[in-house]
This record gives C-alpha cells, sequence and structure tokens, in this order.
C-alpha cells in the first residue's frame, strides 16, 4: 500500500520494517544491560520511543 502526502510517498512495508528493526533493537539493548532505561522528555520523539517499547515488550 502506498500514501502520498504532502508531495511524499511512503510504502507501508517499508515503514513496517523500520518499524520491526526497531523493536528488534530494543530487545537486543534489553538483553545486553542489566538496568537499561529511557529517557522520556515528552516531546514526539519521546512519544515514537514509548510505542515501540511497548510494542518490544
Amino acid at each position: 500500500m502506498t500514501t502520498a502526502t504532502g508531495g511524499c510517498t511512503f510504502t507501508l512495508s517499508q515503514l513496517e520494517t523500520l518499524e520491526a528493526e526497531s523493536v528488534h533493537i530494543f530487545r537486543e539493548v534489553a538483553g545486553e544491560f542489566e538496568r537499561p532505561v529511557i529517557l522520556f522528555s515528552g516531546g514526539k520523539d519521546s512519544i515514537v520511543m514509548l510505542h515501540l517499547a511497548l510494542k518490544a515488550f
């Protein structure tokens, strides 16, 4: 599926691939360290990180 927004075209499968890779990295880091942390400021980047962390665990 392709979505056009503001002159940009995104392929959903590419976004899903990036999301899956991010979730994999979260799980890798959690396995590597004793007490991993995520800094949260409440901004858009932090919200995305929280979403990915919830998906990972």
